[in-house]
């Protein structure tokens, strides 16, 4: 079994001066930490590199070149055999969602992680899940704040962590 803690839209330190309390407690026991994007700031990704296990992610569209020289627009990864597509999801016309699934189409992905639009999401689309973990720092009208984790194991669990 594989966890791994997915969150994004950070917007650090703009919407939040350090991580959340209740996301810190999880990335110990991570085996891989994945940020989809708007980090906003290099101290985010510093901060995550801290708890050890290897960290995935892709820039969003607040990101300056100090991301973007460390992550892609989208990536595919492949952990305990489960392909995993990576992108933010910004851009313009049509859903988050569509604009995520547009990113891998042609190729074979088990799993779409985004975010942009600040939404936690869990559901199928011709077989492919599609995750949203939220955002830990700016809920916008949501009434909490959330963040992802997965468990890999023969199939993908995925949960969502709400907080206040």
């Amino acid at each position: 079994m594989m966890k791994i803690v997915v969150l994004s839209d950070t917007h650090m330190p703009k919407k939040g001066k350090s991580l959340p309390e209740r996301l810190v407690e999880e990335l110990p026991s991570a085996d891989a930490i994945i940020h989809t994007g708007d980090w906003h700031s290099k101290e985010v990704v510093e901060e995550l590199k801290k708890y050890g296990p290897p960290l995935y992610g892709v820039y969003g569209n607040v990101d300056g070149e100090d991301i973007q020289s460390v992550f892609p627009y989208k990536q595919t990864i492949e952990l305990n055999g489960f392909r995993i597509g990576l992108i933010h999801g910004h851009g313009e016309k049509k859903t988050t969602e569509k604009r995520a699934v547009e990113g891998f189409k042609g190729e074979e992905v088990d799993l779409i992680i985004f975010g942009h639009s600040h939404l936690p999401l869990t559901r199928y689309m011709n077989k492919v899940m599609l995750f949203n973990p939220g955002s830990v720092t700016d809920k916008r009208k949501m009434p909490y704040y959330s963040f992802g984790i997965l468990r890999l194991e023969e199939n993908i669990h995925a949960e969502h962590v709400f907080f206040t």
